[in-house]
């Protein structure tokens, strides 16, 4: 193959790169190569361009740049983008959903509320593994393709997740049962690295500029939606079981489903194309050697304030998503079965609202939700918890459990900027390191942190003082970042 590789993270001077698999074929349909159909571009310095005010930009003349008019490509990649990553995410909320009831078969304690902090710390240890994913699976997006790349993580996530469902418990092989469900966890958090912002790219790329957030946000509304089926599921076995037979072994059904639907999410995929992006810059010799390098090089302030974001996005979402349910039942002895229903649906009903906050972004900008995103959710975690701890009555826990996930909704197009803070060279891996590092600080011990908050000072209104800390966090990096919502996108 023609073409020269230079030191460092030059670029790659070969219309396509040599694939690391021997078998594998650039002229398979794995990855079809159409003509472009779109350059959504705006030129960019090539240092460091997410300052507080927008960088000139200059919308490309070329008649081909997409319209504000939905096309086919766009509404077949958000619903495959959609589809994976409930999935995905259904997979991976599995685990933290069922945490109270497997922590016994896999940590002995003779304090359960030790068995369910170990259980809780190896779901914090899945997000440890985010980062390494995201690199992976980042670089890999970058020179051979975001299809790709997203083909693989959820075929190693539906692996992870069957098996875990399969796994013997600490009675039947000893210490080797917390150690490979500890490895398990990690391989679903290597698979999870490279999900989401690999997923949101794809979708980024392949969408008329006046709706980016919008379908971008209909993808991170199937992390959301992932979360409530996986209650749900775990809401119908413990209904339809006994207690002993949940916690002998219906806690395994959640995890064995994943199967039909990782197979489901795989033909969907199988499916599409690469997105115009990428295939322009395999037609342009864009592709770089090393695109993480280039990333860190170059936007070294881009990946720091998506980490700094993501803090906020990740820590907030988490202590809804995961800690709640754990401090409903095992805190204020709420009963099980009834917090799986009103989790279900209420984590369902608010995610319906993430594609109204990208659609208000597309309107006003990225920016201002953001900002109410942080301040919002900041301000309701008090009054939440308080409610939480006064009443009795699920319909009171259920509405004001309601109202604080819509504001952890208006999150989503500040992961849209994310993505949109980087050219397209680097764009998976720079935005999908920065997501996993921030998720690493923010997300990744949330709950376990929350449950200790709680078990050291007695207050279960204690969690509060970790939300509003990384909501702070959150806002401080929107104020630094530029606004990205009424620009093309970087070249």
């Amino acid at each position: 193959m023609p073409g020269a590789f230079t030191l460092g993270a030059e670029r790659v001077r070969d219309v396509a790169p040599t694939s690391p698999f021997p078998n594998f074929h650039w002229s398979t349909n794995l990855l079809p190569i159409h003509q472009p159909t779109s350059i959504r571009g705006a030129t960019v310095p090539e240092h460091d361009t997410d300052a507080t005010t927008s960088p000139t930009t200059t919308p490309p003349s070329d008649s081909r740049q997409p319209s504000s008019t939905m096309t086919p490509l766009a509404r077949r990649t958000a619903v495959a983008g959609f589809v994976g990553t409930v999935v995905e995410y259904y997979d991976f909320a599995t685990y933290g959903l069922v945490a109270v009831i497997l922590a016994p078969h896999f940590f002995n304690s003779d304090s359960s509320a030790t068995a369910v902090l170990a259980a809780l710390a190896v779901f914090g240890t899945a997000y440890v593994a985010r980062p390494v994913g995201g690199l992976v699976f980042g670089h890999f997006g970058d020179r051979y393709g975001r299809r790709n790349a997203l083909l693989a993580t959820i075929v190693l996530m539906g692996i992870c997740s069957v098996a875990i469902g399969l796994l013997p418990t600490i009675d039947h092989i000893g210490l080797l049962a917390p150690i490979l469900l500890i490895g398990l966890r990690l391989g679903q958090g290597f698979a999870a690295g490279g999900e989401l912002m690999g997923a949101v790219a794809y979708v980024l790329e392949s969408t008329p500029p006046r709706k980016r957030g919008l379908l971008t946000s209909v993808t991170q509304m199937g992390a959301t939606l992932g979360f409530s089926i996986a209650a749900l599921v775990v809401g119908s076995v413990t209904a339809l079981t006994t207690s002993e037979q949940m916690s002998s072994w219906g806690w395994r059904i959640p995890f064995l489903l994943c199967l039909p639907l990782t197979l489901l999410c795989l033909r969907l995929r199988l499916r599409l194309e690469d997105s115009p992006e990428f295939t322009d810059m395999v037609a342009n010799a864009e592709i770089e050697k090393a695109p993480l390098i280039d990333a860190l090089r170059r936007h070294p302030g881009a990946i720091a304030k998506a980490a700094a974001f993501t803090v906020a996005t990740t820590g907030a979402s988490h202590v809804g998503l995961v800690y709640m349910s754990v401090l409903l039942i095992g805190t204020l002895g709420f009963d099980a079965q009834s917090i799986y229903w009103m989790t279900a649906v209420v984590v369902a009903v608010a995610a319906a609202s993430t594609p109204a906050w990208g659609f208000v972004s597309d309107r006003i900008g990225r920016r201002p939700v953001m900002m109410i995103a942080t301040l919002g959710t900041a301000a309701i975690i008090y009054p939440v918890l308080w409610t939480m701890t006064a009443t009795s009555s699920i319909a009171l826990v259920g509405l004001v459990f309601f109202v604080y996930m819509i504001f952890t909704q208006a999150f989503a197009p500040g992961l849209t900027t994310v993505s949109e803070l980087f050219p397209r060279r680097m764009r998976y891996s720079g935005s999908a390191l920065g997501y996993n590092a921030g998720i690493v600080a923010g997300g990744a011990f949330a709950p376990f942190m929350s449950a200790q908050l709680v078990e050291s000072t007695g207050s279960a209104l204690s969690p509060a003082v970790l939300v509003v800390t990384v909501c702070a966090i959150g806002f401080l990096a929107t104020l630094t970042m530029r606004e990205t919502g009424k620009s093309g996108l970087a070249t």
